[in-house]
């Protein structure tokens, strides 16, 4: 340390070039926040650049996780693990909230399956999730019904598109459910199931109605 040479003063950085750096570095961090960090962590896409990279979709499960753990925590605290809950994020409106009608499920039961237009099966092991979704105009309707063998799962009804995002509806230890999905605007609307039980269940999904496909997100 003592054998370092001292730098002279003209080559040491001018006031001037520190302050520039440090705003160089500000606008970096900045730049970095908004669009990385709020995509990936949040589900927060104020550029848009997060939904082309796909790490809006991971920042939406994360919080989707988080605030199903916090049902959990909530719903076991209560000592009612397995009451249904139809929370609906702070970000869907009141109008959006009527998208999603449910529809008797006799009614439903009753159609011959020949008439879905798709049918998708899966498996769900301990704490497994999985995510489909439709591809939908603003308005357009699509009915469904999906049914749970050998358990239950969590869920979620939820829609995003052109930086808009939306939770139709939320339930806990559901083993079916049916009804209509009305898109409150155009993009991907669909479904995320989570298996919270011990043991592996199967999952059939029947859709048809008004999406110009069907996605298996993961």
């Amino acid at each position: 340390m003592y054998n370092a040479e001292t730098p002279l003063r003209a080559e040491l950085p001018s006031s001037r070039q520190l302050l520039r750096s440090t705003a160089l570095a500000t606008i970096s961090a900045i730049v970095i926040l908004v669009a990385i960090v709020l995509p990936a962590e949040y589900g927060i896409d104020p550029t848009g650049v997060g939904r082309v990279l796909r790490m809006t979709e991971m920042g939406e499960i994360k919080q989707q996780l988080a605030a199903e753990a916090a049902a959990d925590a909530t719903a076991a605290s209560a000592g009612n693990p397995a009451a249904p809950v139809a929370a609906v994020m702070a970000n869907a409106s009141a109008a959006t909230s009527d998208a999603l009608i449910a529809a008797p499920k006799a009614a439903l039961t009753a159609q011959p399956q020949a008439n879905w237009r798709d049918e998708v099966t899966f498996t769900l092991a301990s704490g497994e999730g999985k995510e489909i979704k439709l591809r939908m105009n603003e308005g357009e309707k699509a009915e469904f019904e999906w049914v749970v063998n050998g358990g239950s799962v969590n869920f979620d009804t939820h829609g995003d598109g052109g930086g808009r995002s939306i939770s139709y509806e939320k339930g806990r230890g559901v083993p079916a459910d049916d009804g209509n999905l009305v898109a409150a605007f155009t993009g991907n609307h669909g479904w995320y199931w989570r298996n919270r039980g011990q043991a592996t269940v199967k999952v059939v999904l029947r859709t048809r109605g008004q999406y110009s496909d069907l996605k298996q997100v993961q």
